[in-house]
């Protein structure tokens, strides 16, 4: 019973959709009554009134109200675009639904754009659904342009002046407290007695969960294609690698070691530098210098058997230490440099190294096309979900305009709203839905019956009924939603032209084939989300990687190649493509709720699947890193060493990904156990130089992620 009620009263949650509530009601009335009362212009009044509910009320842009305001603004254009294009394609029902294949497919695809294009998108969808019907009527474009720009308008004023909403911490924020969770790691390990205290772990575990994008807002989620969003996007997994090597480096080292401790000193001054840079402070380009020059003295000191004058060997333990460290200097100055290209852009003053930041000096529309080739397929759900939506709303408007229904676009406006990503979650919000629209359909009936002809009733009702509709459905679900939608679209109706209670009886057909079609397509198109996407998406990226694990390895044992000056190692390009399409697979499994007997219920993975990600990049950072010049040529028993143990990692990710996506006649079986103590990881050939430690380092942060994609269990790292 105390469940029931806290549904039904959770303040927050009303709260939220309240506001929104009063801004859309406040817009579509006013919009609606102007021109339908004032001027007569009962065609602009349908515009305006749509466009407000399309875009204020179906989508679902993140982030305060000045923020969305931003983006409605930047809308307008298209919108006009859209109503042109609907107007004039409305003149044949097969002009229509090719438009509406192609206006469909673009809009759901723009999702790729990051969550404020994918919010957008439904509400610009409804924006050419309206006009594309009859009656084809040219003559009245220029009404329904004045009513869409008045509704939009207004609705971008009310977004940015009413009932204003605090902005939660700004993904810079986030990674700013990283930062300096990384500062403060570093400083410990840098003085007596250079180990971590259960507070520090605890603050750095903190500080990167904060970073990862399940606890990020959408609308601070840095998820966009242009320089800024990715250079964020590389800050926070830059802070959160730091954390975690950092975190490593824990166990403390009982002596004071002047290059190491000179190397943490520069990292804590960089993370420091960094999370000012971050919070609108100077470049971190001094701090960066420093530590560039402190690596290198490590790396001299530590690059041991030297020649020359004498020949000195440095202590194995000694060299695994200070591969440690080095990996840490890495991440810091992957840290600094990203931090920089996200606040500076161009003007950045860290030197930008080749490679790793392809994206510093690219063209903003290049940037745009490198993110939809990299969707352009069949295996990316950004793809799947725009061909599903878009043959939909396609057959809708073909069904629609060859059986002439009446108010056929509420039918597309079903298929558009209630086709989900996977079957199940489709056939549980149709069930929802129709129940909603009858309980809807009754009590416009009825309603109808018994205000009849007199618009005055209505009139009186809709402001009321819209604040109810849009307050109450976000919050209560589909059925609601469906059913409080029904009488608020009779109550429009009803002032528009004369009413009947067949008007409900209309509405429910239009729902039941919209429901219909939207199941078709859910059956015929990727009928299990993102689920079956993820796995074959980890598998790839696993094979991807065991391919270059491999090539570094026996590449570092040898010395004979290095990472060319114009680009990334042959099969780097392939690998950062897998961990895309992995990546948006992964955003969208998140948000597809796992049933049992129709009830939606909080299930742990079986996979960590974050734990798969990380071993990708990590996969790219360490290969690039260690296959800089200048390399020298192990000896033979550390390049045997070497070379077995990347074939030992890369056999095991071969393994995972066999039991995430089987072959044909392979057996299903659970992810296996890892066990990462491998013999290699110990070993300690002769004359071995840090480059050996360092690989094996690498190999070794390598297993450990292997080790945690079968727990479903991750440290947030």
């Amino acid at each position: 019973m105390r469940d029931v009620v806290a549904r039904w009263v959770c303040p927050a949650a009303y709260a939220a959709s309240g506001r929104r509530a009063v801004r859309v009601s406040v817009v579509a009335a006013t919009g609606f009554y102007v021109f339908r009362y004032g001027l007569d212009r009962p065609v602009a009044a349908t515009y305006a009134l749509f466009a407000a509910i399309a875009l204020g009320g179906l989508s679902r842009i993140p982030g305060t109200g000045r923020q969305r305001a931003a983006v409605l603004l930047r809308a307008v254009p298209l919108s006009w675009v859209l109503v042109v294009i609907g107007t004039y394609l409305s003149v044949r029902t097969w002009s229509a639904a090719v438009g509406m294949l192609v206006v469909g497919f673009a809009l759901a695809f723009s999702a790729v754009g990051g969550p404020r294009a994918a919010g957008t998108a439904p509400g610009l969808q409804l924006l050419y659904i309206l006009p594309s019907f009859p009656p084809y009527d040219p003559a009245s474009l220029g009404d329904r342009l004045v009513g869409t720009s008045t509704g939009l308008v207004l609705l971008v004023a009310a977004e940015a002046l009413l009932l204003a909403e605090p902005r939660p911490p700004a993904y810079e924020d986030r990674a700013a407290g990283a930062a300096r969770a990384a500062e403060r790691c570093a400083r410990h390990l840098a003085a007596p007695p250079y180990t971590l205290t259960g507070d520090d772990r605890a603050a750095g575990r903190e500080a990167g969960q904060a970073l990862r994008p399940l606890h990020v807002p959408e609308a601070e989620r840095p998820a966009g294609p242009g320089r800024r969003e990715r250079a964020l996007a590389h800050t926070g997994l830059a802070t959160r690698t730091l954390l975690s090597r950092l975190a490593g480096l824990g166990t403390g080292r009982g002596e004071a070691d002047p290059a190491v401790t000179a190397v943490l000193r520069a990292v804590a001054d960089l993370a420091e530098a960094t999370a000012g840079s971050l919070l609108s402070g100077p470049s971190p380009r001094a701090s960066y210098e420093a530590l560039v020059a402190a690596r290198a003295h490590l790396s001299a000191v530590s690059a041991g058997p030297y020649r020359g004058s004498a020949v000195r060997n440095v202590a194995p333990a000694v060299l695994r230490g200070h591969a440690a460290v080095l990996e840490v200097a890495d991440a810091a100055l992957a840290m600094g440099v990203a931090a920089d290209l996200a606040v500076r852009g161009r003007r950045a003053e860290v030197p930008v190294p080749p490679g790793r930041f392809w994206y510093a000096t690219t063209w903003a529309p290049l940037l745009w096309w490198h993110r939809i080739r990299g969707h352009a397929g069949r295996r990316s759900v950004f793809f799947q979900n725009a061909v599903r939506i878009a043959l939909a709303l396609t057959a809708a408007r073909l069904v629609a305009g060859v059986d002439t229904l009446p108010h056929g676009f509420w039918a597309m406006l079903a298929t558009l709203t209630l086709t989900r990503t996977t079957l199940d979650e489709t056939w549980h919000t149709i069930r929802l839905a129709l129940t909603g629209t009858l309980a809807g359909a009754l009590l416009t009936a009825g309603t109808l019956t018994l205000a009849g002809t007199d618009t005055r009733v209505y009139a009186v009702l809709l402001p009321v009924w819209m604040l109810i509709a849009f307050t109450v459905g976000p919050v209560r679900g589909v059925g609601w939603a469906q059913g409080l939608f029904t009488v608020l679209v009779a109550l429009v109706f009803a002032q528009l032209a004369p009413p009947t209670w067949h008007l409900a009886e209309v509405r429910l057909l239009d729902v039941l084939v919209g429901s219909v079609i939207g199941a078709v397509f859910g059956v015929l198109a990727w009928p299990r989300g993102a689920h079956d996407e993820l796995r074959y998406a980890v598998a790839e990226l696993l094979r991807r990687a065991a391919e270059i694990v491999v090539a570094t390895s026996a590449s570092a044992a040898r010395g004979t190649e290095a990472v060319p000056s114009s680009g990334a190692p042959a099969g780097h390009r392939s690998l950062h493509r897998s961990v895309i399409l992995a990546e948006s697979a992964y955003a969208q499994y998140q948000s597809e709720p796992v049933r049992f007997g129709g009830r939606a219920r909080a299930v742990p993975p079986a996979v960590d699947w974050q734990a798969t990600l990380m071993a990708g990049h990590h996969t790219l950072w360490g290969a690039q890193r260690l296959l800089e010049p200048p390399i020298a040529e192990l000896g033979p028993v550390a390049a045997e060493v070497l070379a077995g143990a990347g074939e030992r990692v890369a056999g095991r990710m071969l393994l995972v990904s066999a039991a995430l996506d089987p072959g044909g006649d392979t057996p299903n079986a659970s992810v296996p156990a890892i066990d990462g103590a491998f013999a290699e990881f110990a070993a300690e050939p002769p004359d071995a130089p840090r480059l050996y430690y360092a690989a094996v380092s690498w190999l070794e942060s390598l297993t450990t992620d292997l080790t945690r994609i079968g727990s479903g269990v991750s440290d947030g790292t």
